[in-house]
């Protein structure tokens, strides 16, 4: 039988300069050419304000982990929830009239109210978990 070699960390990042992978590279060096060119066309304090916004916002995105995942990922989720929320609720309200006549068609029938579970004291509590704590090997009395 033959064996074969089973890649393993395959969700590490390559690393290309110390700790820094090549995403954060590309990342860092994208910012920069875009600092730079900003520097070109900018006066000193447009600059410095572009600078720090721009550059704390790349440095989030390059070494931040939300959840060990990379912070644009986080972001996307937070995209993607935000467009498409996962709870849908239906609202449709009847008028008094549309639900009579749907009751008399028998389209609709008649539910009878659920009566209210009745709460249990604090001993019965109690019991019930001991029971469960034991295997049920306690007996209540």
């Amino acid at each position: 039988m033959e064996q074969f070699v089973v890649p393993q960390f395959i969700e590490v990042e390559d690393k290309i300069f110390g700790p820094i992978t090549t995403r954060q590279f590309i990342i860092l060096l994208v910012t920069g050419l875009v600092l730079f060119i900003i520097f070109k066309l900018a006066d000193v304090t447009l600059f410095i304000f572009l600078a720090v916004l721009i550059g704390g916002s790349a440095v989030v995105v390059a070494f931040v982990k939300v959840n060990g995942q990379p912070f644009h990922y986080f972001l996307l989720n937070i995209v993607q929830t935000l467009r498409r929320p996962s709870r849908r609720v239906w609202y449709k309200s009847f008028s008094k009239t549309e639900l009579s006549e749907s009751i008399k068609s028998g389209k609709l029938e008649v539910v009878e109210v659920i009566k209210e579970v009745p709460r249990m004291s604090y001993s019965r509590i109690r019991d019930l978990s001991l029971i469960v704590n034991t295997g049920g090997y306690y007996k209540p009395e």
